[in-house]
């Protein structure tokens, strides 16, 4: 697998998604792109870490949409490649139209920063079929735009054709539904806003991000067709 981990001006965890990759699973070769790279059609796999990109002015997320390698990266999307986007990278996924609803303030309007309890809800994905339907694990959370809204619409669309892949035990920011993490109708685009890269070891608290990865490595390996 060749996994592409994009970087906008303000990634901060972009180096945590790297080293994700590259010591928890068996991915070949793993770049960190800049932004300014026009196409990442070679990769099989493409990662938008957390941070504040281009400082979070205007809207989280609303000018790294407009980045040149975006149009690549909603190219290679809807061609059906795993897309993930944590945090920021999920706050530039709604802008950028791969996911529907948008992001808030926190309920309290305070940056937050702390291990929360968070539910799996779907374990059928690309992302996440090494977990257990209604498993609860233990994830980071870091930030300040973290409040998922969407209208009473899209959330019954959401919820019946069981596209919400993480909800919060409890209610953390206020968002939607105590939304976490959602895909896209074809299941291959995930955002979240917990950070699965920060969950990798026991040292720092948890390992329970780590399935996330290896279960996009393992979707990869059992679909790719080796040809000679």
């Amino acid at each position: 697998m060749k996994a592409a981990v994009i970087v906008f001006p303000g990634s901060n965890c972009d180096m945590d998604m790297y080293h994700a990759l590259t010591d928890f699973t068996d991915a070949e070769i793993v770049d960190l792109v800049p932004h300014t790279t026009d196409s990442v059609e070679a990769y099989d796999a493409i990662f938008l870490p957390g941070g504040f990109s281009y400082g979070d002015y205007l809207r989280s997320g609303a000018i790294a949409r407009f980045s040149p390698v975006m149009k690549s990266v909603i190219t290679e999307a809807k061609k059906g490649k795993p897309v993930l986007g944590v945090c920021n990278g999920f706050q530039i996924l709604l802008e950028a139209d791969l996911l529907p609803g948008a992001m808030k303030r926190n309920k309290h309007l305070k940056y937050m920063c702390r291990t929360v309890d968070v539910n799996v809800e779907n374990a059928d994905t690309c992302f996440t079929f090494a977990y257990e339907r209604g498993e609860r694990l233990r994830i980071p959370i870091a930030h300040g735009d973290g409040n998922y809204e969407c209208d009473e619409r899209t959330y019954k669309t959401l919820k019946a054709n069981n596209r919400i892949v993480f909800t919060y035990a409890s209610d953390v920011n206020g968002s939607t539904g105590n939304i976490a993490g959602i895909t896209n109708e074809a299941g291959n685009v995930l955002g979240m806003m917990p950070h699965p890269e920060r969950a990798m070891e026991n040292l720092l608290g948890s390992e329970d991000g780590r399935r996330l990865f290896t279960s996009v490595y393992r979707h990869w390996r059992d679909t790719h067709v080796v040809t000679t």
